[in-house]
């Protein structure tokens, strides 16, 4: 009976959201197991492009690190927010879902060749923490009951997090700029006077990911609280 509504729950993920962290979690098991090391998958220029190891530009962003509160603390913050972002603004838009992940998946791995960053899902996360929180500015967050802001502070609010435990924070900085180029591009220039909308979803994207009609029926989890956690939690003013 568990397993069952364990199941029925892991299918009612949105499928980006699902593959991607479901991606994550399975790269961290092997890594514990000993299946593959971490060796095998950080970001190495001069081993992708000289020796073709070209599975590195994948698997950098889908290790976090070995099991512990890092790894689950940006688990529960990529899933958070990546299925918020996919049942709220790319509601019945996967194809424009899956191009924002490879257009801020390329950049990152641009900005990549110039820092020295090996692992990168967690400029990721912040990136999608950063185009969610500037399409809900008016959401009032709770930060471990400690801290009370709206939600376009979050990114910065994680990154101060991110000093206080000693981590670098060129990571979470990464993150916001490639977050705030792509909101920039997708929400501020089109609307500009003389503006216009330079990131247009590939055909090619469309045709695989919005074949299907959108169903009228779903009923997707509330955005304040798709997974039910409480670390950063919502609340919409005026709701």
């Amino acid at each position: 009976m568990a397993y069952q509504s364990l199941r029925l729950e892991y299918l009612q993920i949105p499928p980006v959201s699902r593959a991607y962290t479901t991606a994550c979690v399975l790269t961290t098991a092997a890594v514990q197991l000993e299946l593959i090391t971490p060796f095998q998958l950080y970001f190495n220029p001069e081993l992708i492009f000289r020796h073709f190891q070209i599975w590195r530009l994948i698997t950098n962003f889908l290790f976090f690190g070995p099991v512990g509160f890092n790894f689950l603390f940006n688990m529960i913050f990529l899933y958070r927010y990546c299925r918020m972002l996919e049942e709220g603004s790319f509601r019945g838009r996967t194809a424009d879902f899956v191009f924002m992940f490879l257009f801020g998946g390329l950049l990152m791995t641009l900005f990549g060749l110039f820092v020295s960053l090996v692992f990168l899902g967690q400029a990721f996360t912040i990136m999608l923490v950063y185009v969610w929180s500037r399409r809900n500015p008016y959401v009032r967050m709770n930060f471990f009951g400690l801290l009370n802001f709206q939600a376009p502070f979050l990114p910065w609010v994680l990154m101060g997090f991110s000093l206080l435990l000693g981590n670098s924070i060129i990571v979470d900085l990464l993150g916001i700029a490639v977050g705030h180029i792509y909101f920039f591009l997708e929400d501020v220039f089109p609307n500009q006077p003389g503006g216009a909308r330079i990131l247009k979803t590939p055909t090619i994207l469309k045709a695989i990911f919005d074949t299907a009609d959108d169903d009228p029926n779903y009923n997707p989890l509330p955005e304040e609280r798709p997974g039910g956690f409480a670390w950063g939690e919502g609340q919409r003013l005026g709701g």
